[in-house]
């Protein structure tokens, strides 16, 4: 799970428990501004495809945890259960998407609904 904070004009993403061993990463801080999109979505999550594992762990149907190289671009996971599952677009960015477990997506939606006018997050389903 992501534990998901608004710094200033930054977004920090920090992972937490052994999630950051599966991730090979602790925390990713992310410009605001560099944020395109914030969206609810476990069924993206579900999927047993994440693309190429590049850095982490993928046990299929369990657990996804780290980089991950799409047709889109790298991408972070860190999903267990995708029913809590965030994406967050980005923009000129090492990673292009961020998909994450937070315990409340609604409510993360919503930080960033307050913290970045302009993103395009829409109401939870």
């Amino acid at each position: 799970m992501v534990d998901v904070r608004i710094e200033g004009d930054r977004a920090v993403f920090r992972v937490e428990g052994s999630d950051k061993l599966w991730a090979l990463r602790s925390q990713l801080e992310i410009p605001l501004a560099h944020i395109s999109g914030v969206d609810i979505d476990p069924v993206q999550a579900r999927g047993w495809w994440h693309g190429l594992r590049v850095l982490g762990t993928n046990v299929p149907g369990l657990l996804a945890a780290g980089t991950f190289l799409s047709r889109e671009g790298l991408v972070f996971w860190d999903v267990h259960h995708p029913e809590n599952t965030i994406i967050v677009s980005l923009m000129h960015e090492h990673y292009k998407k961020l998909i994450i477990e937070v315990s409340d997506p609604a409510a993360t939606v919503a930080l960033f609904r307050s913290a970045t006018p302009g993103t395009d997050a829409p109401p939870s389903p």
